[in-house]
Protein backbone atom coordinates (compact mmCIF):
# COMPACT_ATOMS: atom_id res chain seq x y z
CA UNK A 1 0.00 0.00 0.00
CA UNK A 2 2.65 2.42 1.26
CA UNK A 3 4.67 1.49 -1.92
CA UNK A 4 1.34 2.16 -3.87
CA UNK A 5 1.26 5.46 -2.69
CA UNK A 6 4.66 6.37 -3.17
CA UNK A 7 4.19 5.84 -6.54
CA UNK A 8 1.01 8.04 -7.25
CA UNK A 9 2.87 10.89 -5.10
CA UNK A 10 5.85 10.55 -7.71
CA UNK A 11 3.41 10.26 -10.68
CA UNK A 12 1.78 13.68 -9.26
CA UNK A 13 5.20 15.50 -8.52
CA UNK A 14 6.04 14.93 -12.33
CA UNK A 15 2.89 15.47 -13.67
CA UNK A 16 2.98 18.92 -11.45
CA UNK A 17 6.23 19.76 -12.83
CA UNK A 18 6.21 18.84 -16.63
CA UNK A 19 2.64 21.28 -16.28
CA UNK A 20 4.41 23.94 -14.26
CA UNK A 21 7.23 23.49 -16.57
CA UNK A 22 5.58 23.75 -20.04
CA UNK A 23 2.43 25.82 -19.09
CA UNK A 24 0.31 24.12 -22.15
CA UNK A 25 -2.87 26.32 -21.09
CA UNK A 26 -0.70 29.40 -21.65
CA UNK A 27 -1.90 30.62 -17.89
CA UNK A 28 1.22 32.24 -17.09
CA UNK A 29 1.06 35.96 -17.31
CA UNK A 30 3.99 35.90 -19.89
CA UNK A 31 2.67 33.52 -22.21
CA UNK A 32 2.69 35.73 -25.17
CA UNK A 33 5.98 36.81 -24.26
CA UNK A 34 8.15 33.77 -24.82
CA UNK A 35 11.93 35.59 -25.02
CA UNK A 36 11.01 37.78 -21.82
CA UNK A 37 13.23 39.39 -20.07
CA UNK A 38 12.99 40.89 -16.30
CA UNK A 39 14.87 44.06 -15.08
CA UNK A 40 16.79 44.95 -11.40
CA UNK A 41 15.25 48.03 -9.93
CA UNK A 42 17.60 50.24 -8.19
CA UNK A 43 15.85 51.02 -5.36
CA UNK A 44 16.39 52.36 -1.63
CA UNK A 45 16.86 49.86 1.06
CA UNK A 46 13.31 49.33 2.56
CA UNK A 47 13.99 51.02 6.00
CA UNK A 48 14.37 54.16 3.70
CA UNK A 49 11.24 53.77 2.25
CA UNK A 50 8.67 56.74 3.64
CA UNK A 51 6.78 55.39 6.26
CA UNK A 52 3.96 58.71 6.90
CA UNK A 53 0.34 57.14 6.62
CA UNK A 54 -2.84 59.03 6.89
CA UNK A 55 -4.11 56.94 9.88
CA UNK A 56 -7.38 58.38 9.89
CA UNK A 57 -7.52 56.91 6.18
CA UNK A 58 -9.81 60.14 5.11
CA UNK A 59 -10.65 59.50 1.36
CA UNK A 60 -12.61 57.43 2.59
CA UNK A 61 -14.88 60.72 3.43
CA UNK A 62 -14.89 61.23 -0.44
CA UNK A 63 -17.91 61.07 -2.41
CA UNK A 64 -18.35 58.69 -5.26
CA UNK A 65 -19.77 60.43 -8.62
CA UNK A 66 -20.99 58.98 -12.06
CA UNK A 67 -20.99 55.48 -10.75
CA UNK A 68 -21.17 53.06 -14.07
CA UNK A 69 -21.75 56.30 -16.06
CA UNK A 70 -17.40 56.39 -16.93
CA UNK A 71 -15.66 53.46 -16.90
CA UNK A 72 -11.29 53.66 -16.20
CA UNK A 73 -11.43 57.91 -15.98
CA UNK A 74 -7.89 57.83 -16.14
CA UNK A 75 -7.17 62.11 -16.16
CA UNK A 76 -9.76 64.52 -15.44
CA UNK A 77 -9.31 67.98 -16.61
CA UNK A 78 -11.42 71.29 -16.91
CA UNK A 79 -11.10 73.90 -19.96
CA UNK A 80 -10.19 77.43 -19.27
CA UNK A 81 -13.56 78.23 -18.71
CA UNK A 82 -13.61 76.62 -15.77
CA UNK A 83 -16.28 74.15 -17.23
CA UNK A 84 -16.30 69.83 -16.85
CA UNK A 85 -14.61 67.79 -16.11
CA UNK A 86 -13.15 66.21 -18.63
CA UNK A 87 -12.12 62.43 -18.92
CA UNK A 88 -10.62 60.19 -21.23
CA UNK A 89 -12.44 56.45 -20.89
CA UNK A 90 -11.64 52.97 -21.30
CA UNK A 91 -14.06 52.75 -25.08
CA UNK A 92 -11.75 55.68 -26.58
CA UNK A 93 -13.89 58.47 -25.84
CA UNK A 94 -12.86 61.58 -24.24
CA UNK A 95 -16.02 62.84 -22.32
CA UNK A 96 -17.69 66.35 -20.69
CA UNK A 97 -19.86 66.67 -18.58
CA UNK A 98 -22.53 69.44 -19.21
CA UNK A 99 -23.64 69.72 -15.88
CA UNK A 100 -26.47 67.60 -16.13
CA UNK A 101 -25.17 64.67 -18.83
CA UNK A 102 -22.01 63.38 -19.87
CA UNK A 103 -21.46 63.76 -23.78
CA UNK A 104 -19.23 63.04 -26.22
CA UNK A 105 -16.24 65.08 -26.82
CA UNK A 106 -13.60 63.63 -28.85
CA UNK A 107 -12.22 60.45 -30.02
CA UNK A 108 -8.58 59.50 -30.70
CA UNK A 109 -9.52 56.37 -33.24
CA UNK A 110 -10.30 56.67 -37.10
CA UNK A 111 -11.53 53.30 -36.79
CA UNK A 112 -13.94 53.53 -34.13
CA UNK A 113 -17.04 50.28 -34.58
CA UNK A 114 -19.14 48.49 -32.50
CA UNK A 115 -16.30 46.69 -30.78
CA UNK A 116 -15.93 50.18 -28.96
CA UNK A 117 -19.55 49.65 -27.68
CA UNK A 118 -20.09 49.53 -23.54
CA UNK A 119 -18.48 46.69 -21.67
CA UNK A 120 -19.18 45.64 -18.08
CA UNK A 121 -15.69 46.95 -16.95
CA UNK A 122 -12.36 48.53 -17.84
CA UNK A 123 -10.81 45.49 -18.34
CA UNK A 124 -12.98 44.44 -20.98
CA UNK A 125 -12.05 47.04 -23.52
CA UNK A 126 -8.29 45.86 -23.49
CA UNK A 127 -8.74 43.13 -26.23
CA UNK A 128 -9.67 46.28 -28.51
CA UNK A 129 -8.10 48.88 -27.10
CA UNK A 130 -5.34 49.01 -30.31
CA UNK A 131 -8.81 49.63 -32.56
CA UNK A 132 -10.49 51.81 -29.90
CA UNK A 133 -8.00 53.76 -28.46
CA UNK A 134 -7.66 54.51 -24.80
CA UNK A 135 -6.90 58.26 -24.49
CA UNK A 136 -4.82 58.73 -20.77
CA UNK A 137 -2.91 62.37 -20.27
CA UNK A 138 -5.55 65.15 -21.30
CA UNK A 139 -4.39 68.85 -20.95
CA UNK A 140 -5.90 72.32 -21.97
CA UNK A 141 -3.49 74.96 -23.56
CA UNK A 142 -5.24 78.18 -21.38
CA UNK A 143 -4.61 80.15 -24.50
CA UNK A 144 -6.09 78.58 -27.38
CA UNK A 145 -8.38 76.27 -25.92
CA UNK A 146 -7.36 73.36 -27.65
CA UNK A 147 -7.06 70.10 -25.42
CA UNK A 148 -4.11 67.79 -26.35
CA UNK A 149 -4.34 63.50 -26.05
CA UNK A 150 -1.36 61.30 -25.02
CA UNK A 151 -3.37 58.02 -26.33
CA UNK A 152 -1.83 54.76 -25.17
CA UNK A 153 -1.96 53.33 -28.93
CA UNK A 154 -2.14 56.34 -31.13
CA UNK A 155 0.71 58.97 -29.73
CA UNK A 156 -0.30 62.40 -29.04
CA UNK A 157 -3.03 64.38 -30.67
CA UNK A 158 -4.93 67.74 -30.39
CA UNK A 159 -8.55 68.53 -30.65
CA UNK A 160 -9.92 72.05 -31.13
CA UNK A 161 -12.40 73.68 -28.17
CA UNK A 162 -15.62 72.02 -30.16
CA UNK A 163 -14.19 68.65 -30.06
CA UNK A 164 -14.43 65.69 -32.81
CA UNK A 165 -11.81 63.10 -34.02
CA UNK A 166 -8.03 64.44 -32.71
CA UNK A 167 -5.26 64.94 -34.77
CA UNK A 168 -2.55 63.40 -35.09
CA UNK A 169 0.99 65.23 -33.61
CA UNK A 170 3.33 62.72 -33.49
CA UNK A 171 3.45 58.79 -33.88
CA UNK A 172 7.14 57.97 -33.15
CA UNK A 173 10.67 59.71 -32.94
CA UNK A 174 13.96 58.78 -33.46
CA UNK A 175 12.28 56.42 -35.87
CA UNK A 176 11.28 54.69 -32.79
CA UNK A 177 7.58 54.31 -32.57
CA UNK A 178 5.12 55.73 -29.89
CA UNK A 179 3.95 52.18 -28.27
CA UNK A 180 2.45 53.60 -24.53
CA UNK A 181 1.54 57.01 -24.68
CA UNK A 182 0.93 58.28 -21.13
CA UNK A 183 0.60 61.53 -20.03
CA UNK A 184 1.50 65.36 -20.57
CA UNK A 185 1.69 68.98 -20.37
CA UNK A 186 2.22 72.11 -22.09
CA UNK A 187 4.55 75.25 -21.17
CA UNK A 188 4.33 78.50 -21.55
CA UNK A 189 5.77 78.59 -25.21
CA UNK A 190 3.51 75.56 -26.48
CA UNK A 191 6.01 72.89 -26.24
CA UNK A 192 4.55 69.73 -24.56
CA UNK A 193 6.71 67.30 -22.47
CA UNK A 194 5.10 64.04 -22.27
CA UNK A 195 5.97 60.37 -21.80
CA UNK A 196 5.90 57.31 -23.73
CA UNK A 197 6.15 54.30 -20.51
CA UNK A 198 7.60 51.85 -23.42
CA UNK A 199 9.12 50.69 -26.49
CA UNK A 200 8.14 47.31 -26.15
CA UNK A 201 4.89 46.77 -24.05
CA UNK A 202 1.75 48.57 -24.96
CA UNK A 203 -0.88 49.38 -22.41
CA UNK A 204 -3.09 46.17 -22.66
CA UNK A 205 0.23 44.42 -21.25
CA UNK A 206 0.65 47.10 -18.50
CA UNK A 207 0.89 44.21 -15.98
CA UNK A 208 3.91 42.54 -17.91
CA UNK A 209 5.42 46.08 -18.25
CA UNK A 210 5.36 45.86 -13.73
CA UNK A 211 6.38 43.03 -13.54
CA UNK A 212 9.39 43.17 -15.74
CA UNK A 213 10.23 46.62 -15.29
CA UNK A 214 11.80 46.86 -18.64
CA UNK A 215 13.67 49.76 -18.97
CA UNK A 216 12.60 51.18 -22.56
CA UNK A 217 10.53 54.03 -21.60
CA UNK A 218 10.82 57.75 -22.54
CA UNK A 219 10.52 61.52 -21.91
CA UNK A 220 10.05 63.80 -25.03
CA UNK A 221 9.09 66.94 -26.42
CA UNK A 222 6.94 67.75 -29.21
CA UNK A 223 7.76 71.60 -30.26
CA UNK A 224 4.64 72.45 -32.25
CA UNK A 225 6.24 75.42 -34.16
CA UNK A 226 9.01 72.77 -35.60
CA UNK A 227 6.14 69.94 -35.48
CA UNK A 228 10.33 68.10 -33.87
CA UNK A 229 10.01 65.48 -31.25
CA UNK A 230 12.54 65.24 -29.17
CA UNK A 231 13.92 62.41 -27.01
CA UNK A 232 14.93 64.34 -23.51
CA UNK A 233 15.57 60.98 -21.17
CA UNK A 234 15.25 57.58 -22.04
CA UNK A 235 16.23 53.90 -20.80
CA UNK A 236 13.18 54.99 -18.12
CA UNK A 237 11.60 52.24 -16.24
CA UNK A 238 7.78 53.08 -16.64
CA UNK A 239 7.71 56.71 -16.65
CA UNK A 240 4.32 58.13 -15.99
CA UNK A 241 2.72 61.41 -15.41
CA UNK A 242 4.05 64.96 -16.17
CA UNK A 243 3.11 68.29 -14.36
CA UNK A 244 4.89 71.96 -14.90
CA UNK A 245 6.03 73.31 -12.03
CA UNK A 246 4.02 77.02 -11.53
CA UNK A 247 6.97 79.57 -12.00
CA UNK A 248 8.17 77.29 -15.00
CA UNK A 249 11.42 76.55 -14.35
CA UNK A 250 11.10 72.64 -14.52
CA UNK A 251 8.68 69.94 -14.60
CA UNK A 252 8.07 66.59 -12.57
CA UNK A 253 7.89 63.26 -14.00
CA UNK A 254 6.86 59.96 -12.20
CA UNK A 255 8.68 56.73 -12.58
CA UNK A 256 6.73 54.34 -11.97
CA UNK A 257 8.88 50.95 -11.44
CA UNK A 258 11.14 53.24 -8.84
CA UNK A 259 8.31 54.29 -6.80
CA UNK A 260 9.54 58.19 -7.56
CA UNK A 261 9.09 62.06 -8.75
CA UNK A 262 11.98 63.33 -10.53
CA UNK A 263 12.41 66.66 -11.77
CA UNK A 264 13.47 68.23 -15.59
CA UNK A 265 15.16 71.27 -15.33
CA UNK A 266 14.31 73.13 -17.77
CA UNK A 267 15.90 76.76 -17.05
CA UNK A 268 18.76 78.09 -15.12
CA UNK A 269 22.71 76.08 -14.74
CA UNK A 270 20.84 72.88 -14.25
CA UNK A 271 18.63 73.12 -17.40
CA UNK A 272 18.65 69.78 -19.54
CA UNK A 273 19.65 68.16 -16.57
CA UNK A 274 17.06 65.52 -14.29
CA UNK A 275 17.19 64.58 -10.39
CA UNK A 276 15.25 62.80 -8.16
CA UNK A 277 12.77 65.09 -6.70
CA UNK A 278 11.00 62.87 -3.86
CA UNK A 279 11.01 59.11 -2.92
CA UNK A 280 7.53 57.88 -2.78
CA UNK A 281 6.11 54.93 -0.77
CA UNK A 282 4.83 53.68 -3.76
CA UNK A 283 3.99 53.35 -7.43
CA UNK A 284 2.89 56.85 -9.14
CA UNK A 285 0.40 57.17 -11.78
CA UNK A 286 -0.16 61.19 -12.89
CA UNK A 287 0.71 63.99 -10.92
CA UNK A 288 -1.03 67.59 -11.08
CA UNK A 289 0.13 70.67 -10.05
CA UNK A 290 -2.21 73.10 -8.49
CA UNK A 291 -2.44 76.99 -8.32
CA UNK A 292 -0.29 77.17 -5.57
CA UNK A 293 2.41 75.11 -7.20
CA UNK A 294 1.91 72.17 -5.35
CA UNK A 295 1.75 69.10 -6.72
CA UNK A 296 -0.37 66.04 -6.22
CA UNK A 297 0.40 62.82 -6.94
CA UNK A 298 -1.34 59.95 -7.51
CA UNK A 299 -0.04 56.72 -5.91
CA UNK A 300 -2.03 53.51 -7.32
CA UNK A 301 -0.74 51.03 -3.66
CA UNK A 302 2.04 51.36 -0.96
CA UNK A 303 5.14 49.32 -2.01
CA UNK A 304 5.19 45.95 -0.31
CA UNK A 305 7.88 43.82 0.96
CA UNK A 306 7.11 41.43 -1.69
CA UNK A 307 7.31 43.98 -4.29
CA UNK A 308 10.43 45.31 -2.97
CA UNK A 309 12.26 41.81 -2.60
CA UNK A 310 11.26 40.89 -6.35
CA UNK A 311 11.96 44.14 -7.66
CA UNK A 312 15.66 43.55 -6.79
CA UNK A 313 15.87 39.15 -6.99
CA UNK A 314 15.06 39.55 -10.37
CA UNK A 315 15.99 35.75 -11.26
CA UNK A 316 13.31 34.54 -8.65
CA UNK A 317 10.72 36.76 -10.06
CA UNK A 318 11.52 35.45 -13.54
CA UNK A 319 11.11 32.08 -12.27
CA UNK A 320 7.62 33.18 -10.80
CA UNK A 321 6.63 35.04 -13.84
CA UNK A 322 7.18 31.58 -16.07
CA UNK A 323 5.18 29.89 -13.68
CA UNK A 324 1.40 29.14 -14.72
CA UNK A 325 -0.43 31.64 -12.66
CA UNK A 326 -2.31 34.48 -13.97
CA UNK A 327 -1.38 37.86 -14.62
CA UNK A 328 -3.65 39.29 -11.99
CA UNK A 329 -2.62 36.79 -9.59
CA UNK A 330 1.10 38.21 -9.30
CA UNK A 331 -0.92 41.89 -9.73
CA UNK A 332 -2.80 40.62 -6.19
CA UNK A 333 0.78 39.86 -5.00
CA UNK A 334 1.99 42.58 -6.32
CA UNK A 335 0.10 44.83 -4.64
CA UNK A 336 -0.64 43.00 -1.08
CA UNK A 337 -3.53 41.26 -1.69
CA UNK A 338 -6.14 44.65 -2.41
CA UNK A 339 -6.17 47.85 -3.55
CA UNK A 340 -5.89 50.74 -2.02
CA UNK A 341 -4.97 54.44 -2.86
CA UNK A 342 -2.69 56.97 -1.72
CA UNK A 343 -2.43 60.17 -2.66
CA UNK A 344 -0.11 62.85 -1.95
CA UNK A 345 0.98 66.68 -1.91
CA UNK A 346 4.61 67.66 -1.95
CA UNK A 347 5.52 71.48 -1.96
CA UNK A 348 7.82 73.07 -4.84
CA UNK A 349 10.34 72.20 -2.80
CA UNK A 350 9.73 68.67 -2.49
CA UNK A 351 8.27 68.74 0.73
CA UNK A 352 5.68 66.08 1.91
CA UNK A 353 2.83 68.43 2.91
CA UNK A 354 -0.56 66.29 2.90
CA UNK A 355 -1.15 62.44 2.50
CA UNK A 356 -4.51 61.21 2.28
CA UNK A 357 -5.29 57.30 1.95
CA UNK A 358 -7.83 54.70 1.69
CA UNK A 359 -5.88 51.84 3.04
CA UNK A 360 -8.79 49.15 3.19
CA UNK A 361 -9.86 50.20 0.00
CA UNK A 362 -13.58 51.11 1.13
CA UNK A 363 -14.11 54.05 -0.97
CA UNK A 364 -11.39 55.18 -3.10
CA UNK A 365 -10.14 51.74 -4.01
CA UNK A 366 -7.35 53.11 -6.78
CA UNK A 367 -5.96 56.37 -8.12
CA UNK A 368 -4.02 57.47 -11.65
CA UNK A 369 -4.76 61.29 -11.16
CA UNK A 370 -5.96 64.12 -8.52
CA UNK A 371 -6.98 67.69 -10.25
CA UNK A 372 -7.79 70.46 -7.42
CA UNK A 373 -10.63 72.76 -8.22
CA UNK A 374 -11.89 75.13 -6.24
CA UNK A 375 -10.89 73.41 -2.93
CA UNK A 376 -12.07 70.04 -4.05
CA UNK A 377 -9.87 67.19 -5.21
CA UNK A 378 -11.37 65.31 -8.38
CA UNK A 379 -9.87 61.89 -8.40
CA UNK A 380 -9.77 59.64 -11.28
CA UNK A 381 -8.75 56.19 -11.58
CA UNK A 382 -8.13 53.96 -15.27
CA UNK A 383 -9.53 50.80 -12.86
CA UNK A 384 -12.63 52.68 -11.75
CA UNK A 385 -15.82 52.68 -12.81
CA UNK A 386 -16.59 56.73 -10.95
CA UNK A 387 -15.17 59.53 -10.18
CA UNK A 388 -14.22 60.54 -6.26
CA UNK A 389 -14.70 64.03 -5.08
CA UNK A 390 -12.75 64.92 -1.60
Amino acid sequence: MAGALTIVVGVLAVALAVYCGTDPFKHSSMADFPGFEVFDVDLPHWSELPTAKDRENKLQKAEIKFMNQVQGPESVAFDPLGRGPYTGVADGRVLFWDGSAWKDFAWTSPNRSELCDPKPSAFSYLKHEHICGRPLGIRFDKKTGDMYIADAYFGLLKVGPEGGLATPLTTEAEGVPLKFTNDLDIDEEGNIYFTDSSSNYQRRNFMQLIFTAEPSGRLLKYDPKTKETTVLLRDLQFPNGVSMSKDGSFFVFCEGSLGRLSRYWLKGEKAGTSDVFAILPGFPDNVRTNEKGEFWVAVHCRRTIYAHLMSQWTQVRKFMMKLPIPAKYHYLMHIGGRLHAIILKYGPNAELLEILEDSQGKVVRAASEVEEKDGKLWIGSVLMPFIAVY
